[in-house]
């Protein structure tokens, strides 16, 4: 005989909940999961008619949670934070030289150094499996989340998410935004003021990536209006490619600009003030306890130790153009 708990939790009726509490909206939450909006209406009745009272109301065409849908919330993060507990205290007593490793990797950035050590690893630890996955912020999130990824490489500080409280993080390098510029008056200027590239026609990430979030807020405080892209692009190489093929001016990691500068025909100046962030791991709090995930971590700080981040992201592509030549 089925109970009321049994129709809760069977299916994926808490999952669905949760993306549409999450968006609030029925359209939006349905294509992020895959289904129809019409399945995904389906199901949260059926969780309306099992808890006795509605989740959602609207005002126009704004849904909002109703006090009962703020109870499930709350009750439903806690259920899927128990679970993550659960799973992780498992995993502690899991092997350091055997199971699998999840990363999601922020598709902006350059990847070349994990790339290297991760086949570096496998030399060492061939029992590990590594899954490495490119995302965007969003679905970096989600998956952190839904303890999807055991740790995220990303940009930092990201104000896209509200509640730190589950998570840390760890730096891994001290990144800057370049100005790549085509103006000749500008050549040889070391730095560049906000006010200086205003009138630049400009290449950029979407508007919803990190480095454009960046770029918006940095402009917001200087009181300058950002330039308007003419295009826009979700990787760097693209980005860099564009700029040369059009001459139009953009913003890029220094990092990137170091390690491709013979390939780029704009020239490069810091802002003033500079634009920094952090290159960072984000990960649930004791999944560096997770003898496989720790021993990753250990053996990525003595590899960067030898050599440091700039430095490998620079020998590497040196390598890849030798290769090429051959």
């Amino acid at each position: 005989m089925k109970t009321k708990q049994d129709n809760i939790f069977s299916s994926k009726t808490l999952s669905y909940f949760l993306q549409l509490a999450e968006t609030m909206n029925y359209t939006q939450a349905a294509q992020i999961l895959g289904i129809t909006q019409p399945a995904l209406t389906q199901q949260i009745k059926k969780l309306e008619r099992t808890v006795g009272a509605p989740l959602f109301f609207s005002v126009g065409k704004k849904l909002h949670l109703s006090d009962a849908g703020a109870t499930m919330l709350a009750a439903t993060q806690d259920i899927y934070e128990v679970l993550n507990q659960a799973t992780d205290e498992i995993q502690r007593t899991t092997s350091a030289t055997s199971g699998v490793i999840s990363i999601g990797f922020l598709a902006s950035i350059e990847d070349s150094v994990f790339n290297a050590f991760i086949a570096h690893y496998y030399q060492m630890h061939p029992d590990i499996t590594v899954h490495f996955r490119l995302m965007t912020r969003r679905e970096i999130w989600e998956h952190l989340e839904n303890n999807q990824i055991d740790l995220a490489i990303m940009y930092l500080p990201d104000d896209s998410i509200k509640n730190w409280k589950p998570y840390e993080s760890r730096t891994i390098f001290e990144e800057e935004l370049l100005f790549l510029h085509h103006d000749q008056s500008l050549q040889g200027k070391e730095e560049v003021t906000f006010a200086e590239t205003a009138d630049s026609q400009w290449v950029s990430y979407p508007d919803d990536y990190f480095l454009a979030h960046l770029m918006s807020e940095s402009y917001k405080n200087q009181l300058v209006t950002l330039p308007k892209p003419v295009a826009q692009f979700t990787t760097p190489y693209q980005i860099a490619e564009f700029s040369n093929r059009t001459g139009v001016d953009t913003a890029l990691p220094a990092s990137f600009y170091k390690a491709h500068k013979e390939e780029i025909s704009a020239s490069a100046s810091k802002f003033t003030p500079n634009i920094n962030f952090d290159l960072s791991f984000v990960y649930r709090k004791g999944k560096d306890q997770i003898p496989r995930v720790a021993s990753f971590l250990d053996e990525l700080d003595a590899y960067l130790d030898e050599k440091d981040y700039l430095s490998r992201v620079i020998e590497n592509r040196g390598r890849l153009i030798a290769e090429t030549k051959e």
